[in-house]
């Protein structure tokens, strides 16, 4: 048997020789959009910090007065020695903002799924995911210990196909006790939409319960700014929404929104949330900060002002041959192809003091490696001008315009 420093240095070469090795860089003094990586200054264009606001002095003070008050940890599980106020006063103002009864804050995004999944399903159930779902999503499946399915991205077809499946299986195997449907509303690598209505409508037809996850949605779409949820008009017909608060809201954090009924649910059978200790208390007040700055007239303007970036990209690259998906949103998928394709370019833009990452497999899949280029609402016009043209003067010469 090979000693685990040899199966470690294999298995790493073995990464390496595939393109697919991943590093940590050091980044120094974040101030918005520029920021110092590797000792270099870059303009960010690979940020989730769609609203920025990570760096909004409300939220840096909401945070520092919540340390003095409170204390820098949480010292336990929230259902061990108290449950704090300021995470009850989070999860009121969440409610409030999604206009439902009830919500559960956890540590970050994954914790949340893998907390809430295995909670709702188990042996003798079906969890039916797309096929692009975070792996977040994909793992809480496989750890809840329910048989799981996968429909193509976005494919309702095929996705009915399954339910009609789970609902009369073949041979001897019983019906499932529950079928639960997990989508995300925007796609963190596409940046696409899911139908909702329409996976509404089925999972209504079939009996079934439907978790959309509003990761990259929330703070940016809607009336309300709470989600393409609530800009399709459907909080009442979708049983289980899960959220971020590390990415538009610019704190840190997951949570479940739903009915009273859910959440006590969730706090006694969500195994991250039970033997976690709580997140600190200095988060819980930044999301508290970004959430009511989100849906009041300073996250209406900051939308607006996003909006108007994500035109000026699109039509800048465009006007340069670049077929870009026909929605509306922050994040833009330039699809390279190979993996070393997708490193090239990146490279090549960080010489021209951009910050693009290539996301590779596997979080995508194979073939399918990319720039993820995300906007702000920060970003000068004048950088994503110097941007869009950068993008293109060092595009793969393999690669059409995506």
């Amino acid at each position: 048997m090979e000693s685990l420093d040899t199966h470690l240095t294999r298995r790493m070469a073995e990464t390496e020789a595939a393109g697919l090795r991943r590093s940590l860089r050091r980044m120094e003094n974040p101030l918005g959009t520029r920021i110092e990586f590797d000792g270099v200054p870059l303009i960010n264009f690979a940020s989730n910090d769609y609203l920025g606001l990570a760096r909004h002095p409300v939220l840096i003070e909401a945070a520092s007065r919540a340390a003095r008050d409170w204390g820098a940890g949480s010292t336990a599980s929230r259902l061990v020695c108290g449950s704090l106020g300021i995470f009850h006063e989070l999860e009121e103002t969440l409610a409030a903002w999604k206009q439902a009864e009830a919500a559960l804050v956890f540590s970050t995004g994954y914790a949340t799924a893998l907390g809430a999944v295995p909670a709702l399903v188990g042996a003798g159930d079906v969890v039916i995911l797309d096929k692009r779902v975070h792996a977040c999503c994909v793992d809480a499946a496989r750890l809840s210990g329910a048989r799981l399915r996968v429909f193509r991205h976005n494919d309702l077809d095929d996705l009915e196909r399954i339910l009609i499946w789970a609902r009369r299986p073949a041979g001897d195997a019983a019906p499932p006790a529950h079928i639960l449907i997990i989508t995300e509303s925007v796609f963190s690598m596409d940046g696409d939409h899911a139908p909702l209505r329409e996976l509404v409508e089925l999972k209504e037809r079939y009996g079934a319960w439907l978790m959309v996850d509003e990761a990259h949605a929330a703070g940016l779409l809607g009336t309300r700014r709470t989600g393409l949820v609530e800009a399709l008009n459907l909080s009442d017909h979708v049983d289980v929404q899960m959220g971020t608060l590390g990415k538009a809201l610019g704190a840190s954090g997951g949570y479940i929104i739903g009915s009273n009924r859910l959440r006590d649910h969730l706090l006694n059978f969500a195994r991250s949330f039970v033997f976690s200790t709580a997140p600190v208390p200095a988060a819980a007040a930044a999301a508290l900060a970004g959430v009511r700055l989100v849906a009041g007239p300073e996250g209406a303007e900051r939308v607006q002002r996003l909006g108007s970036r994500e035109d000026l990209f699109q039509s800048e690259l465009r006007s340069s041959g670049f077929d870009l998906p026909a929605h509306p949103g922050a994040l833009f998928p330039l699809v390279a192809g190979a993996e070393d394709e997708a490193t090239g370019w990146s490279a090549r833009l960080r010489v021209r003091g951009f910050l693009v990452p290539a996301i590779r497999f596997p979080t995508v899949a194979r073939g399918a490696a990319r720039l993820r280029v995300t906007l702000t609402a920060d970003h000068p016009e004048a950088d994503i001008r110097d941007f869009t043209r950068a993008v293109v003067e060092t595009r793969p010469q393999k690669v059409s315009p995506q």
